[in-house]
């Protein structure tokens, strides 16, 4: 493999940003690859994937190197030249780069590969929660699928397109996307590729969605002409899913309290042929009040540690803390006995969360059935989607059902 020197450094650049400056990765491997418009395709595929494989063996690799926080801009080589060593690539004769000790890197990986938390690159407080949380086996397992690479996986949108159709149509660009089994809406690409830039995309045939995330749709058990509101809808993902399983039949209300993310998902839905959206930012209480009693479906997909999507986030590793933890499972707590009032009699509400974590997930919907805002709840079915098993993100969804009383007022 021949190494550009203009490619490195730009690694370098990025490793900065995320390590120094506290920058999330996708965001600085967005502006990095904006650095040279000569760079083609594999020129930016090799940054970004450079440098997310660097942040995601973070911990591993800086105990190799023997280098700690702050990174100098010579620490930075050095963490990029563990890599290299290790990926079996031969170093070049640059003057950033110092004469690196091959064989003690190798020693030091064999070393560092018998201790889990160096192993799969994790803080000790990580590591000591999910073996807490799900025992040291399933923890072992789950930890190590959360660290592969996580597959593009896109949803086919079926108010454009069908499966077959776009498989098709992303043929014609040299894109191969196949089928997953149990996942009625999705395709998976067998090789990485710039699906954006696809005419697909811009016809809004299709969004990039883990296949794990478009379980949460079909869990909700959405009917044309129903009133659905998706109460934390960020920029859209699974509103879009449910838009397109309503048929663009009945009133989807998608709520969120940045107002950004809804600006980005209207062009999103615009895109899509989305049209039974309806956008509202939550910037007071009256805003939920106003549906109380009256959506057939809720969708809450709960803000979390996002600790079953740490396959695209690898830098989340770094940049939870443990207290997060802790003040995450009382708005986890809050938004459900708050938004669960807007389920009508005899509707339905879907919990979700992209955690692998018991705390934010089964027993938050324990906490809610024992309380007074839950009484009239009932829990119908759970799935718990772990990242070994699947092969996907790890999610978990729970569904509620509320119980079909005539009086039934809050």
């Amino acid at each position: 493999m021949k190494l550009h020197r203009n490619l490195v450094f730009a690694v370098i650049d990025a490793l900065n940003l995320i390590f120094n400056e506290d920058e999330y990765a996708d965001k600085v491997v967005e502006k990095v690859l904006k650095f040279d418009k000569r760079w083609g395709s594999r020129d930016r595929g090799f940054i970004a994937e450079t440098t997310y494989e660097i942040v995601r063996w973070k911990r591993l690799y800086t105990e190799i190197a023997e280098v700690k926080a702050p990174y100098s801009r010579p620490n930075l080589f050095r963490i990029w030249a563990v890599w290299a060593v290790l990926k079996g690539i031969e170093l070049p004769d640059w003057k950033q780069i110092e004469p690196t000790p091959t064989r003690r890197i190798k020693g030091r990986f064999d070393e560092f590969s018998k201790i889990r938390k160096f192993k799969e690159s994790i803080p000790d407080w990580i590591d000591e929660v999910g073996e807490k949380a799900l025992g040291d086996k399933k923890w072992t397992k789950e930890i190590n699928a959360l660290n592969k690479q996580a597959e593009v996986v896109l949803r086919v949108n079926t108010l454009k397109t069908t499966k077959a159709n776009l498989q098709k149509a992303l043929l014609e660009e040299n894109i191969v996307a196949n089928p997953i089994k149990g996942y009625p809406d999705a395709l998976t690409l067998t090789e990485r590729a710039n699906v954006f830039r696809t005419e697909a995309f811009k016809k809004g045939m299709f969004e990039m969605q883990d296949a794990s995330s478009q379980l949460v749709g079909h869990f909700l058990d959405v009917k044309p002409g129903q009133r659905v509101v998706d109460t934390c809808a960020g920029a859209g993902g699974k509103t879009l899913h449910i838009a397109a399983l309503m048929e663009n039949k009945g009133q989807l209300i998608a709520l969120d309290i940045y107002g950004n993310k809804l600006k980005e998902l209207k062009r999103r839905a615009k895109r899509d042929g989305a049209h039974n959206i309806e956008t509202r930012e939550i910037d007071s209480t009256k805003v939920i009040k106003k549906l109380y009693n009256s959506a057939d479906r809720v969708l809450i997909d709960a803000p979390c540690t996002g600790l079953g999507v740490l396959k695209r986030n690898p830098d989340a590793k770094w940049k939870l803390q443990p207290e997060f933890l802790d003040k995450i499972t009382k708005t986890q707590q809050e938004i459900l006995q708050s938004y669960s009032r807007i389920v009508k009699s005899g509707g339905k509400l879907v919990y979700a969360t992209c955690s692998i974590l018991p705390q934010e997930n089964n027993d938050q919907v324990i906490a809610f059935l024992a309380s007074e805002a839950g009484k009239d709840f009932t829990l119908v079915k759970e799935n718990k989607v772990y990242a070994s098993d699947s092969g996907y993100d790890g999610f978990y969804m729970a569904l509620l059902e509320k119980n079909n009383t005539p009086n039934n007022t809050t």
